[in-house]
Order: structure tokens, then C-alpha cells, then sequence
């Protein structure tokens, strides 16, 4: 999602943009397809910069990335304001937040959601912790480039509490949605006539909308992948355990995605939970 969200930035925003990417042959493609820089390192990359934007995997990558010996944090300039859109943990958040604010600097956790689709047209919502003077300097640049929404959600950490109720919400309506049309399909019901009457009522949603037509189709190639959600599941019940929320519906779910990694299948689109309901897997 990163390669996108750079693009907006360079064409978008107005300020200079310079890549760092692991592969370093998808930032010599970026390169090729947009203006801008492209450094070998993440301090590189980030030495001088005002605004430092990552979207890596996890927090192993994100502390690899910010921490690690050729991390932004060990040339990053005073009072430069590092906004990190992983999905990770709220505790690595704080932690990188604590360590940019001894150097004089800014970290805002600021997970998104909307996907690859959302990426690519430049209207993902961001869900932002961290503190407002930086939030105030980043977020229009934000706003201007690749989000719909962006949007403050408290402290440091915040952000990513915010993403785990938006990973929760979602695991739960696909479930239902892939119960309820496998179910019609089922009883022999046509299907594209269900969901476009059924979508004009108190059933309708994003999921339904954008993945309702592909799911009895079983087209699944697309989107965000199995992988990623049960990444994003195991942090959210991680949470759980410590404040105590109830979680039964997302952790058995998540089982259900388990299942599916185990039949090879990944990195389908999320919405590919309907294929225990439908199909031999």
C-alpha cells in the first residue's frame, strides 16, 4: 500500500518525496513511475525530511525500520514528525513514541483502512494517536494526498486501538455476510437480486457493496489478504487480554482465517471466508 500512497504524496502534496523500500527494485519502479528520490536506507531516506511516512509489515519490521542500525532515528532531525501507517501494536506506537520524543521529534501512529482499492484512489481513512501539534503539521498533508478522513483519536497509541475496533467490526460482518449468502444460495435463492434488494436495507454495507457480487462469484484475487487479517486479529485479542474485552465472535473467527491460510489460501481477499461455506477448500 505504501508504493501507491507515496505516489499521491509526490503528485499531490507539493513537497519533495524520496523512497526507501527493502526490495530495492520496487523503489527503482516507483522511481520510474513518479518524481522523487530514492535513498538505499531508511535514514536516508529520512535525513532532512520534515515528514517521515512508513507502511511496513509488523512490529518487528517497524522497530527493524526506525530503530535498527540504519534507522530513521539515528540521523532524524529535531523536531520532524515520523507517521507510521502499519498496523501494528499499540504498544511498539508508544515505544517508538517515547524514543522520536527523546530526540526531539514527533512519532503518530496512524494506521489506515480501505485497503489496496483505497490506496490506489488516494480516500483511505486514517486513524491517528499522537500528539496535535503534529498531528496539525501531518494531517493535511495526509488529507490532501491519499485519505478521505483523517482524524485524531487521542494519545500516542490511539490509532492503532482505533484500527483493532475497525479490524473487529470487520471480521465479524464478513462472517455474517459470507453465512448469509451462502445460506441463500443454499435455498436457491438469485443472488444478485438478494443483494441488490437486501443492500437497499438495514443489511447494507462496505462489504456487501464492494464484496457482496464477488463473493458468490468466488472471486477472491484482490483486496486485503488473509494473511494481513489474522496479523491484525492476533493483536487486537493481544489487547483484549489486557483490558479485558470480550472477544469470543473475533476469536473464533479467527480461527476460521487459520483454516483458510492452512488450505494455501492467504492471500485471498479477506471476504474469502465464504469458501468454507461454499466450497471444498
Amino acid at each position: 500500500m505504501g508504493y501507491p500512497m507515496a505516489g499521491h504524496l509526490a503528485r499531490k502534496s507539493g513537497v519533495p518525496v524520496t523512497v526507501y523500500n527493502r526490495t530495492e527494485a520496487k523503489a527503482a519502479q516507483w522511481r520510474g513511475e513518479y518524481d522523487g528520490g530514492m535513498a538505499s536506507s531508511p535514514v536516508e531516506a529520512a535525513t532532512d525530511a520534515d515528514l517521515v511516512f512508513s507502511c511496513v509489515g509488523n512490529d518487528d519490521d517497524l522497530r527493524a525500520v526506525m530503530l535498527g542500525k540504519d534507522g530513521v532515528i539515528t540521523e532524524v532531525k529535531p523536531g520532524a514528525v515520523i507517521v507510521d501507517h502499519t498496523t501494528v501494536s499499540a504498544e511498539i506506537s508508544q515505544e517508538l513514541a517515547a524514543a522520536f520524543a527523546e530526540k526531539g521529534c514527533f512519532f503518530l501512529d496512524a494506521p489506515v483502512s480501505g485497503g489496496q482499492s483505497g490506496a490506489e484512489n488516494g480516500v483511505l481513512t486514517v486513524m491517528v494517536g499522537g500528539d496535535a501539534a503534529a498531528f496539525a503539521m501531518a494531517g493535511p498533508v495526509m488529507r490532501s494526498a491519499y485519505a478521505r478522513e483523517v482524524r485524531l483519536m487521542g494519545a500516542s497509541g490511539a490509532g492503532q486501538l482505533t484500527k483493532m475496533v475497525n479490524q473487529i467490526c470487520i471480521a465479524g460482518l464478513l462472517q455474517g455476510l459470507s453465512e448469509g449468502l451462502a445460506f441463500g444460495q443454499k435455498a436457491g435463492l438469485d443472488m444478485k437480486e438478494v443483494i441488490e434488494v437486501i443492500g437497499k436495507g438495514a443489511a447494507q454495507s462496505w462489504q456487501m457493496d464492494n464484496r457482496g457480487q464477488t463473493m458468490i462469484e468466488g472471486e477472491f484475487d484482490f483486496g486485503f489478504a488473509v494473511d494481513w487479517m489474522v496479523k491484525d486479529l492476533k493483536i487486537a485479542l493481544a489487547e483484549a487480554v489486557k483490558n479485558g474485552a470480550a472477544l469470543d465472535t473475533t476469536e473464533t473467527i479467527l480461527g476460521y482465517y487459520r483454516e483458510l491460510q492452512d488450505k494455501d489460501c492467504g492471500r485471498l481477499d479477506t471476504s474469502s471466508l465464504i469458501k468454507r461455506l461454499t466450497s471444498s477448500l
